[in-house]
């Protein structure tokens, strides 16, 4: 590997691990989507083949990313295992099982790496999440039902066909491709009876919709943490009432007050700024680092900079190329 590439997946570790003491969280999450835009095939650009092929170069992002996960912010080892998950990477399998596994970690973080081995898709996930569909926590629960549900979707043979969208993520479960009214969808986003793959596949066909009619369907199923990640990825101004009465909810669960706030960073709106300032000093570890995320991202969709994921513009003459176009960290999360 060329010195300036060393240097720069050095500097964007030290950066995403604070390796400093002085790192803002801002700038740490901003490093960690530039990793992740390197660490995509599809972004990287002029490998010399001499040093290394494409593969190692991705396995070796996938180190530079998990290093982290020994931080004390489960906001930020929640975003890891995200991007882990969207490398789809083999590689990163063992350092989230390991996640998973540790029961002393927080929910959210568990969770994202249960959501994230089953965005890998490889059926030797199956057992790891077999193993905690028992877990003490309902939300690691479910959230390796739907991992194992959608694995097995992919894995079996059927004529469904999933049209091409805007939103080229790897999300925790298709769309519905049944011809549906938005109100028959939001109908089953509700229906708690129904398996939660099902619900989840209502919820991403609304998205899919992506007008005000799908919007406020959506906004009536926010209580899960996903609604919120839903609407930050859809940027509709519809959404910012319920995003606001969410985040302002004291008592509502944080791992969806924390996604509410990201999504109304996001959104960027006039009416955002001051409550998302307001809750930067909440009394909740995760949603206040939220906040402070959102308000770089507010700070990006409403200025003239041209790459949320700037982790290497400070890095002279890299020899990696990051993708060009205007993009913010939740379309980096969710339309990549």
């Amino acid at each position: 590997m060329p010195a300036t590439e060393a240097s720069s997946y050095t500097y964007l570790e030290a950066t995403l691990t604070n390796a400093s003491g002085h790192v803002p969280l801002h700038e740490r999450f901003r490093a960690l989507f530039t990793l992740k835009n390197l660490a995509d095939d599809r972004s990287v650009r002029r490998i010399p083949p001499a040093h290394c092929g494409i593969d190692n170069l991705v396995t070796d992002l996938l180190f530079h990313i998990a290093s982290a996960f020994t931080d004390e912010s489960a906001l930020l080892k929640h975003e890891l295992a995200y991007v882990l998950g969207q490398t789809k990477n083999l590689h990163a399998i063992p350092t989230l099982r390991r996640v998973l596994a540790n029961l002393d970690e927080e929910p959210m973080v568990r969770h994202e790496a249960a959501e994230a081995l089953g965005a890998i898709g490889d059926s030797s996930c199956l057992g790891i999440l077999t193993a905690y569909l028992t877990d003490p926590n309902e939300t690691v629960r479910q959230t390796c039902e739907l991992a194992i549900s959608k694995i097995n979707f992919e894995t079996t043979q059927n004529d469904e066909q999933i049209p091409s969208s805007i939103y080229t993520s790897i999300d925790p479960a298709p769309p519905s491709t049944k011809t549906e009214s938005t109100e028959e969808l939001k109908a089953h986003l509700l229906n708690t009876s129904l398996p939660l793959f099902e619900r989840y596949r209502a919820m991403f066909a609304l998205r899919n919709i992506g007008d005000t009619e799908a919007v406020l369907a959506l906004a009536e199923g926010l209580e899960d943490d996903s609604v919120a990640y839903v609407f930050g990825q859809m940027q509709h101004p519809a959404s910012v009432p319920s995003l606001i009465k969410t985040l302002t909810k004291s008592h509502e669960v944080n791992m969806v007050r924390h996604e509410a706030a990201e999504a109304l960073g996001s959104i960027a709106t006039p009416e955002v700024f001051p409550i998302l300032d307001k809750y930067r000093r909440d009394s909740e570890p995760v949603v206040r680092e939220s906040c402070i995320v959102a308000l770089d991202m507010y700070e990006y969709e409403t200025g003239d900079q041209f790459q949320y994921a700037d982790g290497l513009s400070k890095v002279v003459d890299g020899e990696v190329e990051i993708q060009k176009e205007k993009v913010t960290m939740h379309s980096l999360k969710l339309v990549q």
